[in-house]
């Protein structure tokens, strides 16, 4: 009787539970969209957009007009009007008007911004024709996954489709644009109008959000992956454990965003490469404060590096001592030269040695140890560098330098070994290396050091053969 009366009473709490879930389901989908919080002022001409937009774009509107472009008053034309000479563009309602907002279009207002930008390396950053990188992409790959992938963080050189007269294909009545460069928010995107960039990779629209463009994760769009893994550097650091930790305290949405007066609960990637400070302006030109460039082969001082570093110290100092930013900084530049000294200088003489020698074909990725080379570098060398950067130990060890040294060690220098047979010269250079205070260890280690290793390991794990000690 106990166990039925039990059954009827789960049974019942069932019931209840699954009815409470079916209400909440239908209330919510008897729910109207969502409404913008204020009424847009706006011209007669703006409300006719808006008011068509509303019925077949409807969230293009909602977000707009609970945008601060809203709010002021600017509406749809003031930003895709257009002359009608103007590549791209078409009449509609009445009115010529363009498809794509450039850079150009946004300095009518932000003038400021868009000319910091505009010196930027990310307006520059569809200019990478011809670069490794965009031989992986277009041939090696295929064109599309470069236009799907390179170019959706890069940017691609926007065209209009052509038929094979050279005509401009319209459909209905307005230019086509080519599928293979459009969408396409990449940050150095080549506009039609012959502007670089594209506002919208971080200031998304129809929202144009500061915050947005002041989160990581929107940073972490195209700064990610094994190549370049900031956002995942990021998040392991110090840095991003506050972050997150206290993202409820980061203000995020004020206007004014002082560093140490509107939040300091934690740095985010803005913070530091183009926020304010209590001494310094907010910046559009994101490497204003990089002393040292890692994307290379081999790192190197930017131009101005000692006032670039001046202004990243200045953002450091506002969270650290004086003598925390100088001894972290020693830390980084001694690291970015071992980098450059003990991996990437021999790995790179020893490729420029068999090219010369014709050991290798000047075809770009047709030998194997050239993608042993990349991976070296443009991988693991760039990960340990960032990892250095941006404080992420596991990116400086076992994603960095340990992968640069098994690269290096066991796969770069065995190859170059192989293709250097009966060229004493090529020999010659490689055993040059080979015999440098660094790499001294390949001829092995004496009878003492093994035996303090393996005495290291036996107090530590209780073992020693399974690290290769005898």
């Amino acid at each position: 009787m106990i166990i039925t009366t039990k059954r009827i009473s789960q049974a019942v709490i069932g019931i209840l539970f699954l009815t409470s879930l079916w209400l909440v389901a239908r209330s919510e989908e008897a729910k109207p969209p969502r409404q913008p919080t204020t009424k847009p002022q706006i011209s007669e001409d703006n409300k006719t957009c808006a008011k068509c937009h509303a019925e077949k774009t409807p969230v293009i509107v909602s977000q707009w007009a609970d945008s601060k472009h809203g709010k002021a008053g600017i509406g749809c034309l003031d930003c895709h009007a257009s002359s009608a000479r103007e590549p791209g563009a078409f009449a509609h309602e009445g009115k010529n008007i363009h498809t794509i907002v450039t850079p150009k279009d946004c300095a009518a207002c932000h003038q400021e911004a868009a000319g910091q930008f505009a010196k930027s390396h990310h307006a520059k950053a569809a200019q990478f024709v011809g670069s490794l990188d965009n031989i992986l992409g277009e041939i090696v790959e295929g064109r599309l996954a470069a236009a799907q992938g390179c170019q959706q963080c890069h940017g691609s050189t926007v065209t209009l489709v052509k038929d094979a007269k050279g005509a401009l294909v319209l459909e209905n009545g307005k230019p086509r644009l080519d599928p293979q460069t459009w969408p396409n928010t990449g940050i150095g995107r080549v506009n039609l109008d012959g502007s670089l960039g594209s506002c919208s990779a971080c200031h998304s629209r129809h929202t144009f959000s500061r915050a947005m463009a002041r989160q990581p994760e929107t940073c972490g769009k195209c700064h990610m992956g094994p190549d370049h893994p900031q956002i995942e550097i990021f998040q392991e650091s110090k840095h991003g454990i506050a972050f997150r930790t206290r993202i409820d305290e980061m203000n995020l949405k004020s206007d004014s965003w002082v560093l140490g007066k509107d939040y300091n609960a934690a740095p985010t990637c803005a913070t530091c490469h183009m926020s304010a400070t209590p001494n310094q302006a907010v910046t559009h030109d994101v490497g204003e404060r990089i002393s040292w460039t890692l994307r290379p082969v081999f790192s190197k001082k930017l131009e101005n590096a000692d006032t670039r570093r001046k202004k990243m110290v200045d953002v450091c100092s506002n969270c650290h001592g004086a003598d925390f930013v100088k001894s972290w900084y020693s830390q980084y530049d001694a690291g970015i030269d071992l980098y450059n000294t003990k991996f990437a200088e021999p790995a790179q003489k020893i490729m420029d040695a068999l090219k010369a020698k014709a050991k290798i074909t000047p075809t770009p990725f047709d030998d194997k140890i050239e993608w042993t080379f990349y991976h070296l570098w443009h991988h693991e060398g760039r990960r340990a560098r960032m990892g250095l950067s941006m404080q992420g130990p596991d990116y400086v060890q076992w994603h960095g330098f340990f992968e640069v040294a098994h690269r290096f060690y066991f796969e770069l220098l065995p190859e170059a070994e192989e293709l250097s047979k009966g060229d004493s010269d090529l020999i010659k250079l490689i055993d040059e290396i080979k015999a440098r205070p660094e790499h001294a260890w390949l001829k092995g280690m004496s009878p003492a050091q093994i035996e303090k290793t393996r005495e290291f390991y036996q107090k530590r794990y209780g073992a020693s053969k399974e690290y290769g000690l005898k």
